[in-house]
């Protein structure tokens, strides 16, 4: 079996290599060197087998060989053994089969906890909430185990069932659940509605399978509600379906367009994306929000509607992503997410941000500014390649204080608290008011707020270790006893006081804890939904959209 496996990795390598063999010196010499390599490979994997002090695990040993290859390369060529192949699957699809439910680990219980059951899921149909501890699943304990270890358990076939045993700290009642698996996809579109001043909002927050039938009946009803403007929210999108994202931005211009070329080393391989149908809407005005985890598909759709002089493209610069990647069939069940050529949008730019060089063990490089192209859109704006999507009108988020970080992920401690606090605020409110007018009183964040203080909550603030780097670059340089009193004026001053800080913070933290809060009542929609009436982006579109002179003169080259 081992002689199978090792020699099976060689004629994969060998078959890829076919292609590129040519008559010329340069191509013999690449095949030789190709050759030379892969038998070197072989007999050291052979002297290992027959000879190394310990016996050697033939998938493990051949496994890292093949990742550290591909490593050098670009982190999206992945290899995918048998019992991989389900996860790159569930990738691209967006589907696995459990009980539709974010779980984590509670590192003071021990447990992994319910984090948050996702809306219409077998795991808020049968009533788990928040804070819901995992204490065995059917008659196996699950306590002191990790998040793998539980949600490998938690998944399995359609249509299979399970008892699930929890403990709910909201009553401190152990309660069983039967709960049957089933087929769970995420909504790619998690929430959708007309606003005020007949602003649509779309959430795209990936481009799974027949996404863009979600995205077009959305666009339809709101249109139907009186819809004269809409804001596409491609913020957070990681990308997936290339097709996907021609047919959604087909739904606003017309038919016989090449919107996306594929170029790779292969000429047979590479192709052209047209729309293919008539469009629902080629004037309506559209703003596109999009932001630094704006990647791939999401930048393609951007990238698109931005090059036709389709919509406005508003936020910040998005990822970078320009190669695209095609799964290939391996031996023995594998499978190899293999990047195999770069995407052009209809300006003929290429919006890949990152080198990927191959030499000394690769590293990668941003593209410097200097070496971008220019590019024109339809109108003839000027466009750049080689950064990711450059927004027509840039709108920076608000950043996160640290505190708020360690309080909603890192902290043990600061967690921890809020859950708890989460619990209490259940057990004393049944219901809340609608997502999209929710927020925690005042009230409500002295209650956290003294639960934070009763904790004993620390966490490393930023200001204490630039204090501290200063003073010890201030005594190696010499100056420290010149200027010992003001050091010290400002040490004091920068002294830890949470209460001072929570106080300062006190508007985000509200907004943070409140859409915790939402996510428990009004599942991601409603979150979504409630996030707007804090968001700098959003309301910097709607102000956009009801310029109608401004907006259309964004479309135009500068100074005309």
């Amino acid at each position: 079996m081992k002689k199978k496996i090792c020699w099976a990795f060689v004629l994969l390598l060998t078959a890829f290599s076919v292609p590129m063999m040519a008559q010329n010196g340069a191509d013999k010499d690449h095949n030789f060197k190709v050759a030379k390599n892969l038998e070197t490979f072989s007999a050291i994997y052979k002297y290992l087998d027959l000879m190394y002090v310990d016996t050697l695990n033939a998938d493990e040993v051949i496994g890292t060989g093949i990742n550290a290859m591909l490593r050098s390369l670009d982190p999206y060529t992945v290899y995918y053994p048998e019992e991989k192949v389900k996860d790159l699957n569930m990738m691209i699809s967006g589907k696995y089969a459990g009980i539709g439910a974010l779980v984590r680990y509670n590192l003071v219980l021990e447990n992994v906890v319910i984090d948050e059951p996702y809306e219409s899921m077998p795991a808020a149909e049968a009533g788990l909430k928040k804070g819901d501890i995992i204490l065995a699943i059917n008659d196996s304990s699950m306590a002191k185990k990790n998040v793998a270890y539980v949600s490998e358990r938690l998944r399995g076939d359609v249509g299979t069932s399970f008892i699930l045993k929890v403990k709910r700290p909201t009553t401190g009642k152990v309660m069983k659940f039967k709960i049957t698996r089933k087929a769970i996809q995420m909504p790619a579109v998690p929430y959708y509605g007309l606003q005020a001043n007949g602003i649509g909002y779309l959430n795209l927050n990936s481009f799974t399978t027949d996404c863009a039938k979600d995205v077009r009946r959305a666009f339809i009803e709101m249109k139907k509600q009186g819809m004269q403007s809409l804001v596409f929210d491609l913020r957070n999108n990681g990308g997936g379906s290339l097709q996907e994202a021609i047919n959604i931005v087909n739904m606003f211009v017309p038919k016989g367009l090449t919107l996306v070329k594929t170029k790779g080393k292969l000429e047979r391989a590479n192709r052209e994306y047209k729309t293919t149908v008539e469009p629902v809407d080629t004037v309506m005005p559209i703003v596109v929000l999009v932001n630094g985890e704006t990647a791939s598909s999401s930048e393609i759709t951007s990238g698109s509607l931005q090059d036709l002089d389709r919509a406005i493209v508003l936020g910040s610069r998005t990822y970078g992503k320009g190669l695209v990647q095609a799964p290939m069939d391996l031996p023995y069940n594998g499978n190899l997410k293999l990047t195999t050529s770069r995407y052009y949008i209809p300006s003929g730019r290429c919006i890949q941000a990152i080198n990927y060089k191959h030499g000394k063990g690769g590293y990668m490089e941003h593209v410097p500014d200097s070496l971008t192209k220019e590019f024109r859109t339809s109108n003839g704006r000027a466009v750049r390649d080689g950064g990711g999507i450059k927004p027509d009108v840039e709108v920076l988020p608000d950043s996160l204080p640290n505190l708020a970080f360690y309080i909603i992920g890192s902290g043990v401690d600061s967690t921890e608290v809020l859950l708890n606090w989460e619990i209490e605020y259940m057990k004393r409110h049944a219901t809340i008011a609608p997502a999209k007018d929710f927020m925690i009183t005042d009230e409500d964040f002295e209650s956290f707020k003294a639960a934070m203080l009763k904790s004993g909550f620390k966490y490393d603030r930023q200001s204490e270790k630039f204090m501290k780097n200063l003073v010890e670059v201030a005594k190696l340089e010499g100056y420290y006893d010149d200027a010992k009193p003001e050091f010290e004026a400002l040490e004091k001053k920068l002294q830890h006081n949470l209460a001072k800080e929570l106080d300062h913070h006190k508007e985000t933290i509200k907004r943070l804890i409140t859409a915790d809060l939402v996510a428990i009542y009004h599942y991601q929609r409603g979150t979504i939904e409630n996030s707007l009436q804090f968001d700098k982006q959003w309301k910097a579109a709607v102000e956009l959209l009801q310029n109608k002179e401004k907006y259309n003169k964004l479309l135009q080259p500068k100074g005309e």
